[in-house]
């Protein structure tokens, strides 16, 4: 996983594969049929299974309002601006790099991606709610919006880590709900 995350796909071979599993060469294939292919897919269900969930954090509870939103996308930003930060999320890396032509690839990213807009979605449910945002805020357009804008921050930042530039984006997107 580390791999994939760290290189993209298409820049990882055989050999570094074979260094990051300790697997022979010869018994690559036998050790994950379907070969490098088959253990990126299992590289992205492992990265949703482990990654994904401390990414989102306290946006994933049942409570999560505007403050788990805003949260979620300041640790973005936290993230964009380190070093370790700049390789991106695995999955947007995955749909830049390979969704156009894999349509399982594809398919786990759009698997996040619903999973991110259901938990924006409920959060804005409960921040109506709560007064936090405008009485008539589409909670389920804004949070297509806001899903849309976090996967265009994390390209932006990987390009250009400007934390003034990231910001205004992220403050941007929060003046549409108020």
């Amino acid at each position: 996983m580390l791999r994939f995350w760290e290189r993209g796909y298409r820049a990882v071979s055989v050999e570094d594969l074979v260094k990051a599993t300790g697997v022979k060469p010869g018994s690559l294939y036998s050790a994950f049929p379907g070969g490098k292919r088959a253990l990126f897919l299992k590289s992205l269900e492992r990265y949703s299974k482990l990654v994904v969930p401390q990414k989102l954090g306290e946006l994933e509870a049942p409570g999560a309002s505007l403050g788990e939103v805003r949260g979620y996308f300041d640790g973005l930003v936290r993230d964009l601006l380190s070093p370790e930060g700049r390789q991106g999320c695995l999955l947007v890396n995955t749909a830049i790099e390979n969704a156009a032509e894999d349509d399982e690839a594809a398919a786990v990213v759009r698997g996040h991606l619903a999973r991110l807009e259901r938990c924006m979605t409920h959060a804005l449910e409960n921040a109506a709610r709560r007064g936090q945002v405008r009485a008539s805020l589409d909670c389920s357009g804004s949070a297509k919006l806001l899903v849309a804008t976090c996967q265009g921050l994390m390209v932006v930042g990987k390009a250009n880590p400007d934390e003034t530039l990231l910001r205004a984006i992220v403050d941007n997107a929060f003046a549409a709900l108020a």
